[in-house]
């Protein structure tokens, strides 16, 4: 009887240390933090309502694009992402994740400057590539960040605000879209950027990288400040110093271990589906989209009506996340946008196009300039309500994503990479993902002038297949885990082997 009552006396510690935190100031971290996503939001989906600026008649003549410029400011954002995540990797483990979050504000000040006062294509390009480069930066760092200075009971719904406050950006460009030019847009893009790096200049660094540094009272406070006052951090900073302790540096040999490279695997290949998903394209060109798709309301107002489905999409996730569990969502998220894209390739497929002999450059969705008679015409026949299914089945592509692919891809690499090799390896998850979706982007401009929607689309359907089969085959269920407990199931034989309190313990 002894032992039992000393075996049960941790066990009530450990419950009434969990009830006694306080997580307003984790909050507040959180906060600042995902400030650099609303960035990323608002810079990714700059080009929807720029580009039909810059295509028109009314267009300065020194920035008027034609089809290959407009391609190229519309995709040019991923390859600088890319080059923002490779900057994340080493950035990462030299100065940590919260000061590689601040540094981003400096390419991003930059680039949205060059845009407000371009006079010229290259100073457009150069802008957009640049926060490109913040938007990488922040990809890789802030889910990294969140998940190291969260409490387990809510890191879930704290790591699905990254995208939560990207999809929010995305909304507040479109919205502002709506009645502002687009220089004054560029403006208004330095502020979240500016305010993120002044917030985050009063949050602590993440108590696991203080501890990696032999800083253990420094580590104490930063986690005290996150916890409250009441919160006995010893469990907890033991935990971390434990799992500090059996980590060395990783070797290429380490890597050719299975509790190494499954995990990257993972997380390389479900950021390459989620690219492959068509979102970033879709997101980029999605006033011209509609504008091909004949939709029967106006572009802008179904970029912002998709815009705020999505807000509502991810902030339904974040509630679920802890909940029904990652891989439940990643299931409906995968089914959702099959049956839409499905949908969408069947419309566009019997889709009427403005015959030849226009030129090939005159027909493709991506051109901005005004429809000819014909093309105003077959616009006309198709409205009423089947010139809504293009739009609908969109709102039902992006709910689907947001609802899964799109906030889970980005907690589950936080949360199965290696914790001995997680800053580099969320800097390559994101590298990959902004180079696919670089290609993909210009491939899709390609694909769309010579074939029209109806090819783009139908490979986006066989890639939502793909999503679902990879969800149910390699995806691990890490609701309720800790981040010690994640990497044991990968290091032991793929099963979870540290004992869990009963407060932690979920039905799966």
């Amino acid at each position: 009887m002894s032992a039992h009552r000393n075996e049960e006396t941790p066990l009530l510690n450990r419950q009434q240390t969990s009830s006694e935190v306080n997580n307003s100031k984790l909050f507040l971290a959180v906060f600042a933090a995902v400030l650099g996503n609303f960035s990323f939001g608002y810079s990714l989906v700059f080009s929807s309502p720029v580009l039909p600026k810059l295509r028109g008649p009314d267009a300065d003549s020194r920035l008027r694009m034609d089809t290959g410029q407009a391609a190229l400011f519309g995709s040019i954002y991923s390859l600088g992402a890319a080059a923002g995540g490779l900057g994340a990797m080493l950035l990462n483990d030299m100065i940590g994740r919260k000061l590689s979050i601040m540094m981003s504000a400096v390419p991003s000040t930059i680039g949205y400057l060059l845009m407000g006062g371009a006079v010229n294509l290259w100073m457009l390009n150069v802008g957009r590539f640049l926060t490109g480069v913040a938007g990488g930066m922040t990809a890789a760092s802030i889910p990294v960040y969140i998940s190291e200075i969260s409490h387990k009971g809510v890191r879930g719904a704290l790591g699905s605000c990254p995208q939560v406050t990207a999809v929010f950006g995305t909304l507040t460009l479109y919205a502002l879209s709506l009645g502002v030019s687009w220089r004054w847009l560029a403006v208004a893009g330095e502020i979240p950027a500016l305010l993120m790096a002044v917030l985050l200049a009063f949050m602590p660094s993440s108590p696991r990288r203080l501890l990696s540094l032999g800083r253990e009272q420094k580590a104490e406070q930063a986690l005290r400040w996150l916890r409250g006052r009441n919160y006995d951090t010893q469990v907890e900073l033991s935990a971390i110093q434990r799992s500090i302790n059996t980590q060395r540096k990783i070797t290429w040999s380490q890597l050719a271990t299975p509790s190494y490279y499954r995990p990257i695997i993972i997380s390389v290949v479900m950021r390459f589906l989620q690219q492959m998903t068509g979102v970033t394209p879709i997101l980029v060109y999605m006033e011209p989209i509609f504008a091909q798709s004949k939709v029967s309301l106006e572009a802008k107002y179904d970029a912002a009506i998709v815009g705020a489905v999505r807000l509502f999409s991810v902030a339904l996730a974040a509630c679920l996340m802890d909940k029904l569990g990652r891989k439940a969502l990643l299931y409906t998220s995968s089914m959702l946008m099959f049956l839409s894209a499905l949908t969408l390739t069947m419309i566009s497929h019997t889709t009427l196009c403005p015959p030849s002999p226009s030129p090939l450059n005159n027909t493709m969705s991506l051109d901005y300039r005004p429809h000819n008679d014909v093309g105003n015409a077959l616009e006309a026949g198709q409205h009423g309500s089947a010139g809504l299914i293009p739009l609908i089945s969109t709102m039902v592509f992006i709910f689907g994503y947001a609802m899964g692919w799109g906030p889970i891809t980005w907690l589950l690499m936080s949360e199965v990479l290696p914790l001995v090799a997680r800053g580099v390896a969320s800097g390559l998850c994101v590298t990959v993902s902004w180079l696919t979706a670089f290609l993909l982007t210009n491939v899709f401009t390609h694909l769309v002038d010579g074939y029209g929607l109806y090819v783009p689309y139908l490979c986006f359907t066989v890639v939502c297949v793909f999503c679902l089969l990879f969800n149910a085959v390699c995806i691990p269920e890490t609701r309720g885990r800790s981040l010690e407990e994640i990497e044991n199931y990968f290091r032991t034989g793929r099963t979870f082997t540290i004992t869990r309190t009963a407060s932690t313990v979920q039905p799966h």
